[in-house]
């Protein structure tokens, strides 16, 4: 075999995409030059899969946009300047849709490994566009699911609002298999195996880095509902994922872009244009800040046991991590600190297993938080406002203000901000940009601003 040299690839080629609808396997199949084929499966339970004629092409065309959005993964190993759709036509609007995608999330990857990838992803237009028709799709939705805080706030909202659901989730996590299962809903486990070869070619020396997971997991259960007659594919983004990091020098690099507004919009609107007129994509907290899914979350110790927002608990520990939350990471470090306002401070130190406010270890990993002589971190966190906010907040509580970093906030930081920019309620305001549906919206609105 051939030893992969990224500089020397030249094409990047979607070879073909199907589906069987006998059992619901998906194959993404995927290649460099002449090279051999890579090959990813979905797998959506539920099979065998009637389809009528007007269903069958939508979810033709739904797998044809996860082929091009999942192609992303196997992409970004050489981030070639030529791509190749070797089984079907891709027309402008889709072509459009997808470019943003790479360009847009793989801003991280391009700034970790300092590539520069503006005008470089080009899929080649052909055709036209064909407008979705109605399928007659139910109002039933697929939720998508984390194991965080964020999706649990979703599924208790829609359950309030009388929204039949099934809760989601792609592979085989068994932390987000507890957190699903602790709901009482129905369930729905998606199967993705990426292909072995992926990882053959990281080890050769392949670009690696950050990809746009939520854009890959959205085109997964749009077509996951197609093929299951359901009418809504609920996401859990709230409007803090629409901004990134601060980079001097570079600008704004946002990790968490396919979670962001300007995603959901031109997808959700490509998918309801181009894919099924019925089909609501959205998500239910983008009105949201983080500081307000917190409070949100902390009015239910339902899923005080089972639910984790850590990340390096799915990459470092076993299937049944022994500890949900590892108490050094970003995630950990602002999920801590968006609970504290609401939620009494015995509870919030059950969770994690010990104070991370009275640590002196975690100070920069706060001051990376508050944007203190630092950026917001390459997460999914809130914003610097959010943090400043939330801080100033635990500085005028008792039982909050003398554990050290909180002290520090209040004595070296607090000083230097506009008293009026670290109020709390402000953060706590609905935003009006959403695609939530409107008769969801009106269930789940006053729900929100309580």
């Amino acid at each position: 075999m051939t030893a992969f040299d990224k500089h020397q690839v030249t094409c990047f080629r979607f070879v073909r995409c199907r589906l069987d609808p006998a059992t619901g396997v998906v194959e993404l199949v995927y290649a460099f030059d002449d090279g051999a084929p890579m090959t990813e499966t979905v797998t959506i339970p539920g099979a065998p899969f009637a389809l009528d004629a007007a269903r069958a092409e939508a979810v033709e065309r739904a797998l044809r946009l996860l082929h091009l959005v999942a192609g992303v993964s196997y992409y970004k190993a050489a981030v070639p300047a030529q791509v190749s759709v070797d089984s079907y036509s891709v027309d402008a609007e889709t072509a459009e849709l997808v470019e943003g995608i790479y360009l847009n999330g793989l801003g991280e990857f391009a700034y970790r490994n300092g590539l520069d990838l503006r005008g470089r992803f080009r899929l080649p237009v052909a055709g036209h566009a064909l407008t979705a028709p109605a399928l007659g799709l139910g109002a039933d939705a697929l939720v998508a699911i984390g194991g965080g805080k964020d999706s649990l706030v979703s599924i208790e909202a829609l359950r309030r609002a009388g929204v039949a659901q099934s809760v989601t989730w792609i592979g085989n996590s068994q932390l987000i298999r507890a957190c699903a299962e602790r709901t009482g809903l129905p369930t729905l486990n998606i199967g993705r195996s990426l292909a072995p070869a992926l990882f053959e070619l990281n080890q050769q020396g392949a670009w690696n880095g950050h990809i746009p997971v939520t854009a890959v997991n959205s085109a997964i259960l749009v077509l996951a509902a197609l093929l299951r007659g359901a009418g809504q594919v609920v996401f859990s983004n709230e409007r803090s994922a629409s901004y990134g990091s601060q980079i001097p020098g570079t600008g704004e690099v946002n990790h968490q872009w396919s979670k962001g507004w300007a995603f959901e919009q031109a997808f959700g609107e490509h998918v309801a244009a181009h894919v099924a007129a019925d089909l609501q994509y959205y998500s239910l907290l983008r009105p949201l800040s983080e500081l307000a899914v917190a409070r949100q979350f902390a009015r239910t110790d339902h899923y005080d046991a089972h639910f984790s927002s850590c990340n390096r608990n799915f990459h470092i520990l076993g299937e049944r991590p022994v500890n949900r939350w590892c108490g050094v990471c970003p995630k950990c470090h602002f999920v801590f600190l968006a609970l504290a306002p609401f939620m009494p401070k015995t509870r919030l130190v059950g969770i994690f297993g010990r104070n991370l406010l009275d640590d002196a270890d975690q100070v920069a990993g706060y001051d990376a938080l508050l944007e203190y002589g630092d950026h917001k971190p390459f997460e999914c966190v809130g914003e610097g406002r959010e943090s400043r906010a939330a801080m100033a907040a635990l500085a005028a509580r008792a039982d909050w203000n003398q554990d050290l970093i909180v002290q520090r906030f209040a004595r070296q930081i607090a000083p230097q901000l506009d008293p009026q920019a670290l109020q709390l309620e402000p953060q706590l305001v609905l935003d009006r940009s959403h695609r939530i549906p409107a008769a969801v919206w009106d269930k789940v609105r006053v729900d929100f601003a309580a």
